[in-house]
């Protein structure tokens, strides 16, 4: 089994990453990058892998979706009473990973959490398909349930409570959170494993930058 994990190997064959070609705002780098990968990506460019820790520093990790990016931070939304909420709640800060495999790039985020207000929660609750509406009022997330057709049984109740074409609320235990970032790496894979690393760290006067050995 060793023997096959250790030939799953992909050469790079990207130009140099340099410093002075970026942008010394790193969230309008992470712009022009995201934009490229729209187009190159064939799946979910903006999945993102969040990493949260509970108040003994046991990390956990999940894949999510960023749905905003503005001059604060990056927006994402889920159950307030997840897992990951609970972590959030107890210690507000976390990471993110952006991996974009065609184009051999990371971009990796730290930071503070903050919660969104009700109001901006609401503003894209109401964008979100209906069964995905009915499916928050359902969902005790990251609770046992005994079977997926208890789960259905769930849904069916809660499309009693909101008939069509009556609008679904918003629950009180779903929304948005905004990830503000004070660290930001960069990543290019290069050949030989001679990756470029390019740091971005806030500071009382914005941001300053720095390459990272491989």
């Amino acid at each position: 089994m060793l023997e096959s994990f250790a030939r799953l190997r992909q050469e790079y064959q990207n130009p140099p990453l340099r410093a002075e070609d970026l942008d010394l705002d790193p969230l309008k780098e992470f712009e022009k990058w995201f934009a490229l990968s729209v187009e190159r990506e064939p799946l979910e460019p903006n999945a993102m892998t969040l990493v949260t820790a509970d108040e003994n520093g046991r990390p956990s990790g999940r894949m999510v979706l960023l749905k905003e990016l503005d001059d604060n931070g990056f927006v994402f939304f889920t159950n307030y009473d997840s897992n990951k909420g609970h972590d959030l709640e107890l210690n507000p800060q976390a990471g993110l990973v952006f991996y974009w495999a065609v184009q051999h790039r990371q971009i990796r985020v730290e930071g503070k959490v903050e919660k969104l207000s009700e109001g901006e929660s609401d503003t894209y609750f109401a964008t979100r398909p209906r069964g995905a509406q009915v499916g928050a009022w359902a969902s005790r997330q990251s609770r046992p349930i005994e079977s997926r057709d208890e789960f259905h049984g769930l849904l069916a109740a809660i499309e009693e409570r909101f008939p069509e074409p009556e609008l679904v609320a918003r629950p009180p235990y779903w929304g948005g959170y905004r990830l503000i970032p004070d660290q930001m790496e960069f990543w290019q894979g290069q050949p030989c494993r001679l990756h470029d690393r390019i740091e971005y760290l806030k500071t009382d006067l914005g941001w300053s930058r720095r390459r990272l050995m491989p």
